[in-house]
């Protein structure tokens, strides 16, 4: 089966990101690259669980809307909205009126909270998770993993909602702690000079300090 897209540019991509204008863009600036800003992991978290049973196209065609929604997905600022303001979400046509999956990013948000006055950052939790690459499977062969099913459970265990996981095994596609790109993808080399470059150690010391 071939997995490739040849872009405008004439290189090879990963086919994902052929199957719409959207994707493109997302694919080569975005999706890989190693993430160690909280408030962007926890905007990717939470638009992952949007995502449950819709397509990421339709959650990425919305996004700059959910970042306006949700105040940039500042969790400090999330976790103060209240039943009103869920009521005026309710009636936002530019993201995804689902009561259980706004309640939950409030919910979450708390939850978020309580993680780094655990353990310093969301970044520090999450790159725990990072699989060794050496035995990773083929690209874009697989929808979950043991690090996304530990990863997964230990959300559901701090109570997090929405984070089953095939949605954590897309959370850690898209914030880099794995590289699943296809191999003959020219974002693929990108990606990996990029995680070599990543500072993991800052989020080690992070740990150790607590």
């Amino acid at each position: 089966m071939n997995r490739m897209f040849l872009g405008a540019d004439g290189l090879p991509h990963c086919r994902w990101c052929g199957t719409a204008p959207v994707f493109l863009d997302y694919h080569d600036r975005e999706w890989g690259f190693p993430v160690s800003d909280d408030f962007r992991l926890f905007e990717k978290i939470c638009l992952e669980g949007f995502q449950s049973g819709l397509s990421w196209r339709t959650i990425l065609a919305k996004r700059e809307n959910f970042r306006a929604a949700f105040l940039g997905f500042d969790f400090n600022k999330v976790a103060c909205f209240d039943e009103q303001d869920v009521a005026r979400l309710l009636q936002n046509e530019g993201i995804v009126r689902h009561r259980g999956k706004i309640e939950a990013v409030i919910h979450n948000a708390v939850r978020a909270q309580e993680l780094i006055q655990e353990t310093g950052s969301l970044a520090a939790f999450f790159w725990r998770y990072e699989p060794d690459a050496s035995g990773l499977p083929a690209p874009q062969t697989v929808s979950t993993s043991p690090e996304s099913i530990a990863l997964s459970k230990e959300l559901k265990k701090r109570d997090w909602k929405f984070v089953g996981p095939t949605t954590a095994y897309a959370f850690m596609q898209a914030m880099g702690l794995i590289n699943d790109h296809v191999p003959d993808c020219v974002t693929r080399l990108q990606v990996e000079r990029e995680r070599k470059k990543f500072k993991r150690s800052v989020l080690m010391l992070i740990k150790r300090q607590l």
